[in-house]
């Protein structure tokens, strides 16, 4: 027959088990969603870098779209591409395959980069899109401006480059990944979210509630492009980064016959 003791110690055992099945939810959803966090930080900062490196090819080659996507995509690539794993060839060659990976082996016929469903846990669609904000495509004229680097005496009259690169961050962390896309879709205003709460699973309705007035203000277009992805399982997060550059050489109309880099839709 047991003892008084030990049915106690039983019950509390039971307790304990019963609370840690509830509460362990919470638990991982914060070690690996400060883990993914510390990772979009890290996207955001290489998101930074490509703006600046994408500004200074345009503003160096007339504003052309495609020394400006190759040159943001150099910056974004290691985040994109984990080429310098052990093994595989040299640095040089691992880099090239990188590259290839995203524009394809033929320099003379090289895409926007791309996910690639296959090896990108399901995702597709361009890895950015790159929003030339200034010069307007009609201020451009065939006549090319041999004043453009000789401004007014405030330097208000001094051609620039603007652009707004919007990074679609893959989120790589399980779990984590379908949380913070449905919290971000609340947080927007775009959706919300009144099933079982994930982080607390004896709480049938999380009540994430659509946000009457979003704190982040994003373009129509962004916010359709992100809850279409999240909605088919393709958790990305996008990270925003503008620079802009007096430009070196004076925008030609060649390379504005539309405003923004292809793929990246126009109206934004």
């Amino acid at each position: 027959m047991r003892s008084k003791r030990s049915q106690v110690q039983g019950r509390e055992s039971g307790q304990a088990a019963v609370e840690a099945a509830l509460t362990l939810p919470l638990l991982v959803f914060l070690l690996l969603g400060t883990l993914q966090l510390f990772m979009m930080l890290q996207g955001r900062i290489m998101a930074e870098y490509a703006a600046f490196q994408a500004v200074r090819a345009g503003s160096r080659h007339h504003g052309n779209c495609k020394p400006m996507i190759h040159a943001a995509l150099a910056g974004l690539l290691p985040t994109v591409e984990p080429f310098l794993r052990p093994g595989g060839g040299s640095a040089a060659r691992k880099l090239a395959e990188a590259w290839g990976s995203r524009l394809g082996p033929d320099p003379r016929n090289r895409p926007s980069p791309q996910y690639q469903p296959g090896r990108d846990m399901g995702h597709d669609g361009p890895v950015f899109w790159l929003v030339r904000e200034y010069p307007r495509a009609g201020s451009v004229t065939d006549v090319e401006d041999i004043n453009f680097d000789l401004p007014a005496g405030d330097g208000s009259g001094a051609r620039r480059l603007e652009v707004r690169l919007i990074y679609w961050y893959r989120l790589r962390i399980p779990f984590a990944d379908w949380v913070i896309s449905r919290m971000l879709l609340a947080h927007l205003g775009l959706q919300d979210y009144n099933y079982v709460n994930p982080l607390m699973v004896t709480d049938k309705q999380a009540g994430w509630k659509k946000s009457a007035q979003p704190v982040v203000n994003l373009d129509v277009l962004v916010k359709n492009e992100l809850q279409s992805k999240v909605l088919s399982g393709k958790y990305v997060y996008p990270i925003q980064a503008t620079y802009g550059m007096r430009m070196m050489t004076p925008a030609r109309r060649e390379f504005f016959d539309q405003q923004n880099c292809d793929p990246t839709p126009e109206g934004m």
